[in-house]
């Protein structure tokens, strides 16, 4: 199991409650300090973690990673698109540019991962699961955070094409799409009393979504029994 963005946060958990299932998991981060500390909660667990240091947008690194594991006998047949950048700003104040360098890191990225990672599955004759974290700010958005809603919409439509692309392979693709977390990311907002009043009005269960809390879902996405799914 490779998952993106995976030294803090949602991906973390997601990663640790994959080793726990008994996967063989390989973090991914830009800063290999913080992979590093990311490790130590896998071996506080007593769990063990591979990591690769890579940005998601250099796909000859990212293939460089997908190659070794399936040389070393273990390909990758569960990746967890997850990496996400977010510049909460009014489209206004988003340049063309600034914007192409997002959808590159939210969106062109998960699609680069997504064809290696099926390509070598398909090569080998092997079924694979892909889930993509997209976000709730898919379906919703507001006037001043005009880059994420695009970027997510546009990989909830991704994983419905590769869906159907990959599906005769026996490899599922599937999204999930958080609502408000309490990540290291979100910390500024959490502090928020006037947002977590808003929470309390808005959510379902009228609070943050603790990072654990994401784990089953993605572990049934990446089981046998979502083999359908």
């Amino acid at each position: 199991a490779l998952v993106t963005g995976s030294n803090q946060g949602l991906g973390l958990e997601i990663a640790l409650g994959f080793a726990a299932a008994g996967a063989r998991v390989i973090l991914n981060g830009r800063d290999e300090a913080r992979l590093g500390k990311a490790r130590e909660r896998f071996r506080a667990a007593g769990l063990e973690a591979e990591l690769a240091a890579f940005d998601v947008t250099d796909t000859d690194a990212a293939g460089r990673v997908i190659d070794a594991a399936a040389e070393a006998g273990a390909p990758v047949d569960i990746l967890v698109n997850n990496v996400g950048r977010r510049d909460r700003r009014a489209y206004t104040e988003i340049s063309p540019e600034l914007f192409t360098e997002l959808l590159q890191v939210n969106l062109v990225a998960p699609y680069a991962l997504s064809r290696l990672v099926s390509a070598q599955l398909i090569r080998l004759g092997r079924p694979g699961r892909i889930i993509n974290i997209s976000s709730i700010g898919a379906s919703l958005a507001g006037p001043a955070d005009a880059t994420y809603p695009t970027a997510k919409a546009g990989l909830e439509g991704m994983t419905r094409a590769f869906a159907a692309a990959l599906g005769p392979h026996e490899i599922t693709v599937n999204a999930l799409a958080p609502g408000n977390f309490a990540t290291e990311t979100n910390q500024e907002m959490v502090e928020n009393e006037q947002y977590r009043g808003y929470l309390q009005l808005r959510a379902s269960i009228g609070r943050w979504g603790r990072p654990e809390e994401i784990t089953g879902a993605a572990l049934f996405l990446a089981s046998d029994a979502a083999s359908y799914v």
